[in-house]
C-alpha cells in the first residue's frame, strides 16, 4: 500500500476517535474565553477533525505529485471524506448545534453524487470534482470547525459566523450538486 493510501486510511481511523470525543460526555472541563465556554472534548475533537481534514489535501497532493494515484485511493479518498463530514454533521445534530434539515440536504447531495459516480464508473467513465465541489468541501469543513468551537471568537462580536458558514455550505452544496448532475447527466442515458 502506497503512502497516499496510508494517509487516507489514517483519516478513516481518526473518525471513530472523533465520534467518541463528541458522543461520550467526557468531564475534562471547559475552556473559558471571556463569557464563553467550550468543552475541552470539543476542542480535542476539533483538532482531530482538522488533522483528518488536512490529510484529505495531503494524500491527494502526494498522490498527484509522485504519480501514485491508484484505484484503491480513488475509492478510499472520497469515502473517507464523506464518512468524516457526515459523522461530524450528524453529531452536530445530536449536540443540537445544526438543524437536521440542513444536514439531511447536505448528506442527500453526497449520496446522489456518489450514485452518479457509481453509474459512470460502471460505464468506465471517471467524473472529476468541479471547482464548486471543492469549495463545498472547504465550506463544510470550516462550518463544522466553527460550530464545534461554539462560534468562538466571533460570538464576542455578535457575528454568527458558524451559521453563516453552515448556510453558505448548504447553498454551495446544493448548487454544486445540481451543476454536477447537469454537467454529467449524459452518464444516465440509455447505453443501448
Amino acid at each position: 500500500m502506497n503512502i497516499p493510501n496510508r494517509i487516507t486510511l489514517s483519516r478513516i481511523c481518526l473518525i471513530p476517535i472523533f465520534i467518541i470525543l463528541l458522543s461520550y460526555p467526557f468531564d475534562w472541563g471547559v475552556w473559558n474565553i471571556g463569557e464563553n465556554a467550550i468543552p475541552i472534548s470539543h476542542l480535542v475533537a476539533v483538532i482531530i477533525f482538522a488533522i483528518a481534514s488536512a490529510t484529505d489535501w495531503l494524500d491527494g497532493y502526494y498522490a498527484r505529485k509522485y504519480n501514485l494515484v491508484t484505484n484503491l485511493g480513488k475509492f478510499l479518498d472520497p469515502m473517507a471524506d464523506k464518512l468524516l463530514v457526515s459523522a461530524a454533521f450528524i453529531l452536530l445534530i445530536s449536540l443540537e448545534m445544526a438543524p437536521a434539515w440542513v444536514v439531511i440536504l447536505i448528506i442527500s447531495r453526497e449520496f446522489a453524487v456518489t450514485g452518479l459516480r457509481l453509474v459512470a464508473a460502471g460505464e468506465g467513465i471517471v467524473l472529476a470534482a468541479g471547482q464548486l465541489g471543492k469549495l463545498k468541501t472547504v465550506l463544510q469543513i470550516l462550518a463544522i470547525i466553527a460550530m464545534l468551537l461554539h462560534n468562538v471568537p466571533f460570538v464576542a462580536l455578535g457575528l454568527p459566523i458558524d451559521l453563516i458558514l453552515l448556510y453558505a455550505a448548504l447553498i454551495i452544496t446544493v448548487v454544486s450538486g445540481v451543476e454536477y448532475f447537469i454537467k454529467n447527466w449524459h452518464v444516465m442515458g440509455d447505453s443501448k
